[in-house]
């Protein structure tokens, strides 16, 4: 147990120093010549206007989160092309039992020297492990479209929002020509 807590000490002493040290070397050895401008805020290159305390519209998350969402799992399809190309290539009734040896060995993950002669996959179980891959990946891929679905439906994805009809009725009945006529006229 002290030889945990003891590497566990050396390790975080050591991150500790290697985050610290270049931020004390870059104090000791960057020139020191403040300006008003270097000293002024920067937001990515525009003047500074009014105060920071402002309301963001939240579209810009929810566009950011959507992207990520989807992103992430548009890269579960990479371990999974790699299976089934493997899987694919294997399904072939034509290769030797030397390149039939070292794929299975390949997608199994598995040394090709040390590996078991049983354990090489055959033309038949590879066809089967496509099949099942490819029905995998279409499950996969219709939960994925039917989440996008939901979220286009409910209109995240759109940046301006429509105003509906029955909205624009309401806001029609509220304010009336002859308002905003004894609003606008002079006061004398």
């Amino acid at each position: 147990m002290t030889n945990l807590v003891g590497h566990l000490l050396l390790f975080g002493t050591s991150i500790c120093v290697l985050l610290a040290l270049p931020m004390f070397v870059g104090r000791l050895l960057r020139p020191k010549l403040p300006t008003p401008e270097k000293d002024a805020i920067y937001e990515c290159g525009e003047p500074a206007i009014g105060s920071s305390y402002i309301q963001f519209d939240l579209r810009f998350y929810v566009v950011a989160l959507l992207f990520i969402v989807f992103d992430v799992e548009i890269a579960f399809f990479f371990p999974w092309a790699a299976i089934y190309g493997g899987a694919t290539q294997l399904a072939d009734s034509r290769l030797t039992d030397e390149v039939r040896h070292e794929l299975s060995a390949r997608l199994l993950d598995q040394n090709p020297d040390t590996m078991i002669a049983g354990s090489v996959i055959t033309a038949d179980a590879a066809k089967s492990l496509m099949v099942t891959g490819f029905f995998d990946l279409l499950v996969f891929f219709a939960v994925l479209l039917v989440g996008f679905a939901y979220v286009w439906k409910r209109g995240d994805l759109d940046w301006i929002r429509a105003v509906t009809q029955k909205s624009r009725q309401a806001v029609d009945q509220t304010v009336k020509p002859a308002d905003i006529a004894t609003a606008v006229a002079p006061t004398a």
